[in-house]
């Protein structure tokens, strides 16, 4: 009796109509999101103005390369722009993927889910024919493909589905569920909201109401998209969800990114009045049209492990928190790169002595003197950061002339409307702590509550 395998067919060729669609909004909306970024003054606020960058793992080296910074933003529009209208895509897309990468990791502190998420969607896309149809390469060529293989459209559906249900595992976890937090913090601030913001943003039954429908929005959206029956009115979900999560906080353009992403859920037809419709207010060109796009072997044969690589790990990595043994959302070991959004309030006071290890005699840091104040708060409570940043100071003061100095902590933190406790172990030098290791923090006291995790 033989066994059944999971297959798929690799071959199996579908319109293009919906590849094409995804492209032209995934460039428009990174042109607009950088333009926003730009225009709000983030990058002087975030990139030129600090003294400190705080690093990725391995990955000091890449830092804002001063008044150079704006250029390297300017190259990251313009791809952007030539991605959606299908310019020299592959060209495009790599150096939008590049540019938008070296931008996410040039300051730990800027670190956004939606940012992880739009870097491996570029990723995804360098591998993509999204240029085969509806482009000016196409129109260069005067040549253009129908279809293409099925494959490249479900691998942004498949994408698209382990965001939402990860971000739906995550909030199964008692925080969330039984004491309604952190939304229970933030929708009373909302009084000034017109209509609900006096009255519904202060009930209580409507904070667990919330925290219960996000649950279930997460979970069932991808699967509510994928059947044909119950799309349209899984899209109005996603437009109502989103645009709600807009209204309350402040998460720019992740949210309109994420209702023009589901669009490649509809079927090609749809997709297909799209482009009839721009293609109302375009010249007439004289394209041949050929049937179907399709990948040679040995460019199949490198893209199929690829894309197989790429994927368990985007199913893996969310679950690398189980490798440490304390609470997640008190020591972050593993909360990164895992679709926990909006899961925590999280407040922390923290400085920093500097102590003759001969003597006993310190004298306490002004944060402030080396920090913005948006990073000191993101340093505060944050474990790697705090560790980054006291490594930072004492490499500054032993520059100074400071002999065997040692660097204490003195750190409170408060979690989804607990107490604030004492977090950092002030007995501990943290320069002499090694920065590169994955080895379990042992220097953060134990959190005194307990948040039950079933989820990821």
């Amino acid at each position: 009796m033989s066994k059944n395998k999971i297959t798929y067919n690799f071959t199996q060729q579908t319109s293009a109509a919906p590849l094409a669609v995804f492209r032209l909004f995934f460039g428009v909306m990174m042109f607009a999101s950088i333009i926003r970024f730009w225009a709000n003054g983030w990058i002087e606020k975030l990139y030129l103005q600090p003294k400190f960058h705080f690093s990725y793992f391995g990955l000091d080296f890449i830092k804002p390369i001063g008044n150079y910074t704006y250029i390297l933003f300017i190259i990251c529009a313009i791809s952007a722009l030539m991605v959606a209208v299908g310019y020299k895509y592959r060209f495009a897309i790599v150096t939008f993927f590049l540019s938008f990468l070296y931008i996410e990791l040039m300051d730990k502190t800027t670190y956004l889910n939606h940012y992880y998420f739009i870097t491996i969607l570029s990723f995804l896309l360098i591998f993509l024919p999204a240029n085969a149809y509806f482009s000016i390469d196409s129109f260069q060529k005067k040549k253009q493909y129908l279809k293409v293989s099925a494959w490249t459209i479900d691998s942004i559906k498949i994408l698209l589905s382990i965001v939402y249900f990860y971000a739906g595992l995550a909030k199964i976890n008692s925080d969330w569920l039984f004491r309604a937090m952190p939304l229970k913090i933030w929708l009373p601030s909302k009084y000034d909201l017109p209509f609900i913001g006096g009255n519904l943003m202060q009930q209580n039954w409507f904070h667990f109401a919330m925290s219960w429908s996000g649950l279930i929005y997460d979970l069932t959206i991808p699967f509510l998209l994928l059947y044909k029956r119950t799309r349209y009115i899984a899209f109005l979900f996603v437009i109502i969800f989103h645009v709600f999560t807009r209204v309350l906080f402040p998460i720019g353009m992740f949210p309109f990114i994420m209702i023009v992403s589901a669009l490649i859920f509809f079927d090609a037809p749809f997709h297909q009045k799209i482009i009839n419709f721009i293609n109302n207010y375009l010249p007439k060109n004289n394209i041949q049209s050929f049937d179907k796009y399709s990948f040679s072997k040995t460019k199949l044969a490198f893209i199929k492990p690829v894309l197989i690589v790429f994927f368990v790990l985007q199913i893996l990595i969310p679950w690398r928190y189980l490798l440490y043994p304390g609470e997640l959302f008190w020591t972050e070991e593993g909360y990164r790169y895992s679709w926990r959004v909006m899961l925590m309030e999280k407040a922390g006071n923290t400085t920093f002595r500097i102590k003759d290890l001969n003597t006993g005699n310190y004298f306490r840091v002004e944060n402030s003197d080396f920090l913005t104040s948006f990073q000191e708060k993101q340093m505060s409570y944050q474990p790697d950061f705090i560790l980054e940043y006291a490594h930072f100071l004492g490499n500054h003061f032993t520059k100074q002339g400071y002999k065997n100095i040692g660097v204490f902590a003195d750190s409170y933190v408060a979690l989804n409307g607990r107490l604030s406790t004492k977090f950092v172990d002030e007995s501990v030098n943290l320069y002499r702590k090694d920065l590169a290791t994955f080895k379990p923090i042992d220097w953060i006291l134990p959190f005194q509550s307990n948040i039950k995790i079933k989820g990821i």
